[in-house]
């Protein structure tokens, strides 16, 4: 990983805190269903789950576009950020990721316009389009905060794992030490993971996870929901 600064490590922690005012820990991306449908019963399944989804589509489309976008902000280059941005909101395959992504988008600009010290008219440019993703506005702070991109992408699947991991604590249930267990056996591979995003091409990109539209289609009209994904 790229040598980053002291200045810049608080502000990394900041960006992947559960504390982040964004509405994360409202979402499952339909793990909640995959419970109720018996794929997700235990730490050996939830495990097993939450691994795939995030070596099949997490890594393979989510993560190369923070890195996109990253960069992008980091050379102000607009247009290529938000032209990532559309291609992202239209890869979200239900309503329900997509309405998640534009929330946390939203919320996300909404606070980074209250931070004094970071761009405003970057912000801006966000803040006039009609729809903004999460990964692009999360990669516009990191960028502005000069945090390196690897460390930024690191940082982005650690926040989706531990959300993940989370809703499966509320769901299954599991035990923290069962969490804890999952965020260390899962947390090794994000390093490998955020590395190789961050190279991938156009040709390589992957967003191909049809359980997991199937599972967050079937939560949108799931009888009793604790999450609204």
């Amino acid at each position: 990983m790229t040598q980053m600064s002291l200045t810049a490590l608080p502000r990394l922690l900041q960006l992947s805190s559960p504390m982040l005012p964004v509405g994360a820990f409202s979402y499952s991306q339909g793990l909640e269903y995959a419970i109720e449908a018996r794929f997700v019963h235990d730490a050996a399944s939830a495990l097993a789950w939450i691994d795939d989804v995030l070596c099949s589509g997490v890594s393979r489309f989510e993560a190369p576009m923070v890195a996109r976008m990253h960069t992008a902000w980091q050379q102000q280059d607009s247009a290529q950020a938000l032209a990532s941005n559309a291609l992202f909101i239209s890869s979200r395959e239900t309503a329900e990721l997509r309405a998640e992504t534009l929330q946390m988008g939203f919320s996300l600009v909404r606070l980074l316009e209250q931070l004094d010290e970071l761009p405003q008219a970057q912000i801006a440019i966000l803040r006039a389009q009609q729809e903004v993703s999460f990964p692009c506005a999360f990669a516009l702070a990191a960028a502005a905060w000069n945090i390196p991109p690897d460390a930024a992408v690191n940082a982005y699947l650690w926040s989706w794992l531990e959300n993940q991991v989370s809703a499966a604590m509320k769901s299954v249930p599991l035990g923290q030490v069962a969490g804890q267990r999952i965020l260390a056996t899962l947390g090794r591979k994000l390093p490998a993971l955020a590395e190789t995003a961050s190279g991938l091409d156009d040709d390589m990109l992957s967003n191909f996870s049809p359980m997991l539209a199937i599972v967050s289609s079937r939560h949108e009209t799931q009888y009793s929901r604790l999450f609204r994904s």
